[in-house]
């Protein structure tokens, strides 16, 4: 029996992947979470195998937390099952020590087959997205950069977001830049955009 943690902000959502994965024989859903910070506790607790992750979830999200997991408790399998197929997510995801990706309409049978392949060691990742991933690249933005617009995504003055992230006005001035320019994009707003569509924030 594979015994699985379910973690997704949506409860709707969850109970219903728990209970098509709950129908195969070999499954057992044995913990389901609505917060990235709940994970590591329910995983301590539950002793599961493979663990499915959402990408966007409050409290941590999902690539962090597969992260933590996969440092944690490395014996534990993850497979990252979200709406939100972007590119830079399936890269960070892969990076995190995640061994699946893939998007939550696929069909229950392919998910549960996706289970087991990734319990086993294997790799799954959704086809159209890793073809989009290497199409797309790797993220252009240094780790700062990233972080600039990624505060800069509500909207904030460069003083609130110097302030925030303790640099100068000139360095966050000259952070934004680089990113635009590296999204090619011709403002801010346009380049959190292009980063968030990408996954590269």
């Amino acid at each position: 029996m594979i015994r699985l943690l379910l973690a997704d902000d949506q409860a709707l959502v969850r109970g219903a992947l728990a209970a098509l994965l709950n129908l195969e024989a070999d499954l057992e859903v044995v913990a389901e979470v609505g917060r990235g910070d709940e994970v590591l506790a329910a995983v301590e607790r539950t002793t599961p195998d493979v663990a499915l992750l959402d990408v966007e979830m409050p409290g941590l999200d999902g690539i962090s937390v597969a992260a933590q997991l996969h440092e944690r408790f490395p014996r534990v399998r993850i497979l990252m099952v979200t709406t939100f197929g972007r590119p830079g997510y399936l890269r960070r995801a892969i990076d995190a020590g995640a061994g699946g990706f893939v998007v939550k309409d696929t069909p229950a049978r392919e998910l549960a087959d996706a289970v087991r392949r990734v319990h086993m060691g294997l790799r799954v990742v959704d086809p159209a997205l890793a073809t989009e991933t290497l199409t797309a690249g790797t993220s252009p933005l240094t780790a700062r950069e990233a972080e600039v617009l990624a505060a800069a995504a509500d909207g904030s003055t460069a003083k609130v977001i110097a302030a925030r992230l303790h640099l100068s006005e000139g360095t966050v001035r000259n952070h934004l830049s680089a990113a635009i320019g590296k999204t090619g994009s011709s403002t801010r707003v346009e380049a959190v955009r292009t980063a968030e569509r990408l996954g590269w924030l």
